[in-house]
């Protein structure tokens, strides 16, 4: 975590002993893990605030001032880690009104030893990446380093209440994160005024804004806004083709952002910055190096200056670079150096985390596509309707359907849908749906066909395909390799000579289909059976029926039955039988259109699930 060598580092136990779980020590104690991605910091500045309120719910003393700085404390700790650890994080905030403070404890999982004792003085030079420390030792009323096997452990304790003779919080003036970090006390000008003003909670927030953002150029144009007039007169961001990045030649470096003071300075800016693209050290751990002041495009006025361009890197990868310039300066004030530098890791978290949302949403794209039917077959004599609409519209949803041929005048459907979401669910649909045609088209039975898949969702292969998403779309917090659940409405149809259909199915763990006869009467045609993917050689059966003409039939999934409203389900009281009962006398699209507007008009809220519908009504 780049920790400062300091004497409390060879040893001392972190405060309070070891972490105790959640709940235990009268409720004053929240942990959480948090895996090690450009997300952490900002979820667990959501813990802490979670925390402090409820604390201050229950009548527990906990001053503005002390909130503020556990926030920025546990920011920079868990930053630090993810930083320069890259590991999952663990956190611990903790109150103890007997000893009257509140204790922040983070691990991270990276290697490492306890170092030499180091008796040096600590109060000049910043080490590299020292600087988040130093902030968490001027903030906090002791701090240290707890080494363990395998993981390390950085704790501060901050009072509840200041010593006696001292002031209390409410009544000291606010200290700026830039004067935590400064090694040296010169401030004047504009850089006093605001860094003494409001720059101490500047990187938690800063951190919030940009971690929020799933567009790696909106990451950029917030950062100009950030520095601009702040602490910099103009800055510039570039970003780092994610084609460089895999070693493709002729790829490199593109402006993605250009801000000035005065905006009719932008475009010239733009223009000479663009023929003098910084080249930052390759090694990633350098910190910020001098750029040519660009006087030709700044006018008499701002004719000297200086620059910095500070590498964006996270996760170990150069993501691009921050340049940031104001006029009249030879040499940027340390304070400022050093708080830009603690921005510009979390400029590169966040274009991490959009750059990882950019992958899994182009990933899901093609999912999604591959995984519904181009078109759905049309059947003698049968009206056919479909509702689909998955919740996230940005990437492939748990439920599926199908309709197609399978010879011999025969034509299938499904209508399924997978235990979880996102690329795991879709390997499980992208297994499914070509196995269904391809044993529908061997002639297998609709019974057999729920065999074979149950066996094949149990099988290795299913773990293989599922390794494979998480290596492309990255892992889920908590989660590990497991089977993945399949409920499933399956069945045969084949067009009767006198008019009518033969339908045979089944359902899997899938709520059962409904009849709506042309008298108007409603009925259930399946019996409940178990989920795919659930026992070993599950032997499944199937029903067979006639559809008359006039008469219809409805699948859905459970993103119907199951919509809520309240603690009321929109099924509960046969919901969907009166539902469809009303339908009567409608064609096979007015039906599925009214049983839609009827789930979305169920609850205050649009749905929280996928929907899918299919209706089959014989001629």
């Amino acid at each position: 975590m780049g920790v400062i060598p300091t004497q409390r580092e060879t040893g001392s136990p972190a405060p309070g002993g070891s972490a105790r779980p959640h709940g235990e020590d009268g409720g004053t104690q929240a942990r959480a893990t948090f895996p090690g991605g450009p997300l952490a910091p900002g979820n667990a500045r959501g813990l802490t605030r979670t925390a402090l309120a409820g604390w201050r719910e229950r009548g527990l003393t906990v001053p503005d001032r002390l909130a503020d700085e556990v926030v920025v404390v546990v920011s920079e700790l868990v930053t630090n880690a993810v930083v320069h650890a890259g590991t999952d994080v663990d956190l611990v905030c903790r109150l103890e009104p007997d000893s009257g403070s509140c204790v922040v404890e983070v691990s991270d999982r990276h290697p490492s030893r306890a170092p030499a004792r180091h008796t040096g003085d600590t109060d000049g030079d910043v080490p590299e990446y020292g600087r988040g420390l130093r902030l968490v030792t001027a903030l906090a009323d002791e701090w240290g380093v707890t080494y363990r096997t395998g993981a390390k452990t950085v704790w501060a304790r901050l009072p509840v209440h200041r010593a006696p003779g001292t002031e209390p919080y409410a009544d000291e003036p606010a200290l700026g994160v830039a004067e935590q970090l400064a090694p040296q006390p010169q401030r004047a000008g504009r850089d006093h005024e605001w860094l003494g003003r409001g720059a101490l909670s500047f990187l938690a927030e800063a951190s919030d804004l940009l971690a929020g953002q799933l567009d790696e150029d909106l990451v950029a144009v917030l950062t100009g806004q950030l520095l601009v007039p702040r602490l910099a007169d103009w800055c510039a961001v570039w970003l780092e083709d994610e084609a460089a990045l895999r070693g493709v030649q002729g790829a490199g470096a593109r402006l993605a952002r250009v801000w000035h003071g005065s905006e009719n300075r932008i475009e010239e800016l733009r223009r000479a910055l663009e023929k003098d693209p910084p080249r930052p050290s390759e090694d990633p751990a350098a910190g910020p190096e001098p750029y040519p002041w660009p006087a030709d495009a700044l006018g008499p006025h701002e004719e000297q200056g200086a620059a910095l361009a500070y590498r964006l890197v996270a996760g170990g990868r150069p993501l691009g670079t921050l340049v940031i310039g104001r006029a009249g300066l030879l040499r940027f004030p340390d304070e400022i150096t050093g708080l830009v530098e603690d921005l510009s890791r979390r400029v590169a978290l966040g274009i991490g985390a959009a750059r990882q949302y950019a992958r899994q949403a182009t990933i899901s794209a093609v999912l999604q596509r591959g995984l519904l039917p181009g078109a759905v077959a049309e059947i003698p004599g049968l009206r056919s309707a479909l509702v689909y609409e998955p919740c996230d519209q940005g990437g492939p949803s748990g439920d599926f359907y199908d309709l197609f041929p399978a010879g011999r005048s025969r034509w299938c459907f499904a209508v399924g849908d997978v235990q979880g979401k996102g690329p795991e669910a879709a390997v499980v649909i992208g297994l499914a749906r070509p196995w269904l045609r391809l044993l529908a088209r061997e002639g297998y039975g609709v019974a057999d066909v729920l065999d074979r898949l149950n066996q094949l969702l149990l099988d290795d292969a299913i773990e293989a395909a599922d390794a494979a998403a998480r290596a492309l779309a990255g892992p889920v917090a908590g989660e590990g390799p497991q089977t993945r659940f399949l409920s499933l409405l399956y069945g045969e149809l084949v067009p009767l000579r006198g008019g009518g259909v033969r339908c045979t199915l089944a359902s899997a763990g899938h709520p059962l289909p409904l009849v709506l006869t042309r008298s108007g009467d409603v009925r259930t045609v399946a019996r409940p059976q178990t989920l795919l993917g659930v026992i070993e050689d599950e032997t499944y059966t199937c029903d067979t029926f006639e559809l008359h003409s006039g008469d219809t039939l409805l699948c859905v999934t459970d993103g119907v039955t199951e919509r809520r409203c309240g603690s009321r389900q929109f099924d509960d009281g046969d919901g969907l039988a009166a539902a469809l009962a009303g339908c009567a006398g409608l064609d096979a699209d007015a039906v599925a259109e009214r049983i839609r507007r009827l789930v979305h008009d169920f609850g205050e809220r649009p749905p929280e699930d996928d929907l899918a519908l299919l209706v089959l009504q014989a001629e």
